[in-house]
């Protein structure tokens, strides 16, 4: 399984000071979907290998200088989820268990098998990438729950950096997109990012009105009224939902910025902004939307892509989302684990960023149903992977379900002391976040 984009928990720093060493074995991994840099000793590869090193490290023991053995233990101070995988020579196979004790994620001994050594990155690249994605949850726990657009896909950058100045330039805007891609949000921080900041957002979903509200949005005074929107902004939800009746009403709002109220001897003019959304499909919204009201709100267009279109955005969004319902449902954030992180990278999201804020809200809950799969589905997982995963669930399931007390959960799991412990390290499971409630 590879649910990291290349250049992610698939990259691996190869250490080795034997160059025709160093060139077959990055060929093997490159051929196995690593991307490999090359280090011909450790000093290099510890000055470019940090705490957010963004893969796993294969190195040398034996190596003039600073041995495999040496950087290992200045890599495990900087970060000790870091899969460091050591291969060492016949005579070398003491000190690497002694480094496998320490925290060592594994050890080839030459001349390995390559296909032992694809194994071995395989599952340290998997364990890699949960540590990563576990970080993200724990910082977006701890992080500013009213943050902006998350992402970093070519599209939501290119509105990011547009919020500013459509902040300041106070003309009309229709936003498309699907359901659920977050058009509010957008509009909401355009508010916000203007002189129009301190006066009212006021949204009002058109395809929903009842006619006696919509009453009450035309009255000439009133908290539901449009004449409470001076000088704020005007967000027009579905305006490709609303009646013929709400357009005609809307149309000389927005064309000459007056409000026409029912008995009112004069029309009152407003200062307000107008942001509209509608779907995507440009016949749709023309058949939808009287043509007068449309290509008035419609002079400047966004554009919210669909989860499937930025799919490289979906963890950030996911941790972003699960530690803003953490700290809303007052609950420790749970640990990622590869069935989640699968769900996360194979599903389409239909229901965009709001049906992954219900799965993530699910996640924080421990709900069991929190990842949905068709019946006789495949995973898309090997078998080892599988049963790899399936080990993980348990061995948490245990610790959790005897909250924290180990020998508790190894008479659980009818297995030895020893075993218990080789299998933690080997799943990369942090037993010191499950004591405190976590997963």
């Amino acid at each position: 399984m590879n649910d990291h984009a290349p250049g992610q928990a698939r990259r691996v720093a190869l250490v080795e000071d034997d160059a025709d060493l160093r060139i077959s074995t990055a060929q093997v991994l490159t051929l196995a979907g690593f991307v490999v840099e090359s280090f011909a000793a450790a000093r290099p590869a510890l000055d470019a290998i940090d705490a957010e090193w963004p893969g796993i490290v294969v190195s040398d023991v034996r190596m003039p200088h600073m041995s495999g053995t040496e950087l290992f233990r200045a890599l495990y101070e900087r970060d000790p989820e870091l899969p460091v995988i050591l291969v060492t020579g016949h005579g070398d196979v003491a000190m690497a268990v002694d480094a496998l004790k320490a925290g060592a994620w594994d050890f080839l001994t030459k001349p390995f098998d390559p296909q032992a050594l694809v194994a071995a990155a395989d599952r340290a690249a998997t364990a890699r990438g949960l540590a990563l994605d576990n970080r993200r949850l724990r910082a977006a726990a701890q992080g500013d729950a009213a943050s902006g657009l998350i992402g970093e896909s070519p599209a939501i950058r290119r509105l990011r950096e547009m919020i500013p100045t459509l902040g300041n330039a106070d003309i009309d805007l229709f936003i498309e997109g699907e359901t659920g891609t977050g058009k509010e949000l957008l509009a909401r921080l355009i508010h916000r990012a203007g002189k129009r900041s301190r006066q009212r957002f006021m949204a009002v979903s058109c395809g929903a009105l009842p006619e006696a509200l919509e009453d009450e949005l035309f009255a000439p005074m009133g908290e539901a009224s449009i004449a409470s929107v001076a000088r704020g902004t005007l967000f027009l939800d579905d305006i490709d939902h609303a009646s013929r009746r709400l357009q005609a009403r809307l149309t000389p709002l927005v064309e000459e910025r007056v409000l026409r109220s029912p008995g009112a001897r004069e029309p009152l003019p407003l200062d307000l902004r107008v942001i509209a959304t509608g779907g995507t499909d440009e016949g749709d919204l023309s058949e939808k939307i009287t043509p007068g009201l449309f290509y008035r709100l419609a002079a400047l267009r966004l554009r919210m892509p669909p989860l499937r279109e930025r799919r490289e955005d979906v963890p950030a969004l996911f941790a972003h989302l699960a530690g803003a319902a953490a700290t809303r449902l007052r609950l420790p954030l749970p640990m990622m684990t590869g069935t989640v992180r699968h769900h996360l990278s194979s599903h389409d999201w239909p229901g965009n960023v709001r049906e992954l804020a219900h799965f993530a809200e699910r996640f924080v809950l421990g709900l069991e149903d929190a990842v949905p799969e068709a019946a006789g589905e495949p995973s898309g997982d090997t078998l080892p992977q599988r049963l790899d995963a399936f080990e993980r669930d348990t061995i948490v399931a245990a610790v959790l379900g005897t909250k924290g007390e180990i020998g508790a959960a190894i008479k659980r799991l009818g297995i030895p002391r020893k075993t218990f412990y080789y299998k933690v390290h080997k799943h990369g499971i942090d037993l010191a976040t499950l004591r405190k409630g976590g997963r």
